[in-house]
């Protein structure tokens, strides 16, 4: 979810937002909305010198897209071997069966209903297409499904929705849980800090050179938001509705629906850690 108001008009089909690292390039899907900023960003990634490439988050339903993202690769002399999926939220994956058709890829997820060929994806596992390498990092709590890919070779990592280029991220109850998401931020902050992972690559908004910035950001703006919510079922507001309208006060009420889901999130980490 992000503080920002939904960008005036939509391109027709995919736009090229150019290299984000020498492995990693952007085409942004056209259904920017206040819910996913510019759009989503479907990341080409592949190694340099290499005639192969991974496409992370085909995106939504949307064949103006999902052409311009093949014609992107094959200027550049790339086929795409194979699709990643971060998680199956539509405006990430809706396109997938259809870009698999358009590419004759595989489809690689967690979520074996989101797959298409018989490989899956679990933690650890390394990606490798055309000498690339990508190590998957299971990121759970935006979605249960969600995952996140570690590039080594850029210092980078594509995050999905765990972590955004601009404002903050959807807790998605019941299928995203809090206690998991704050797992998986500082399992990303070790990356940082371990890895020397410098760069987000993330599904919505702009990169991001600070990663260890970003993800301290969100670990501080998540205990901000529980002690808010903590204070504001101790002066008495009980429901979600009242407590969104208390806190996210300041929000876009369109935004609300989808705090509301953070809120429940929250209500039931508070809940299991006996805090309320």
């Amino acid at each position: 979810m992000t503080d920002a108001a939904a960008l005036p008009g939509r391109p027709r089909g995919g736009v090229l937002t150019g290299p984000a690292t020498a492995r990693a390039v952007n085409v942004l899907a056209p259904n920017a909305s206040a819910m996913t900023l510019d759009g989503t960003n479907t990341w080409i990634v592949s190694e340099p010198g290499s005639d192969l490439a991974v496409v992370v988050d085909p995106g939504p339903q949307d064949e103006g897209h999902l052409r311009a993202v093949v014609d992107t690769a094959e200027r550049a002399g790339k086929r795409i071997a194979l699709t990643l999926l971060t998680h199956g939220h539509p405006d990430h994956a809706d396109g997938a069966a259809r870009f698999s058709a358009l590419t004759g890829a595989k489809v690689r997820s967690l979520d074996p209903a989101l797959r298409l060929g018989d490989e899956g994806l679990g933690a650890g596992d390394v990606v490798r297409v055309g000498g690339l390498e990508m190590v998957v990092v299971p990121t759970p709590g935006h979605t249960a499904d969600s995952l996140s890919f570690h590039l080594p070779a850029d210092r980078a990592v594509l995050t999905g929705d765990t972590v955004l280029g601009r404002g903050t991220t959807v807790v998605a109850h019941p299928d995203g849980r809090l206690g998991d998401y704050l797992d998986s931020l500082r399992r990303l902050r070790s990356l940082t800090v371990d890895d020397g992972v410098h760069t987000v690559l993330p599904g919505h908004g702009p990169v991001l050179e600070d990663a260890q910035g970003a993800v301290e950001f969100y670990l501080a703006h998540r205990a901000h938001r529980l002690a808010q919510i903590e204070t504001a079922v101790e002066d008495g507001h009980r429901s979600a509705a009242d407590i969104v309208a208390h806190v996210y006060a300041d929000v876009d009420r369109s935004l609300w629906p989808a705090a509301e889901l953070s809120v429940r999130a929250q209500l039931d980490y508070l809940n299991e850690h006996g805090l309320i």
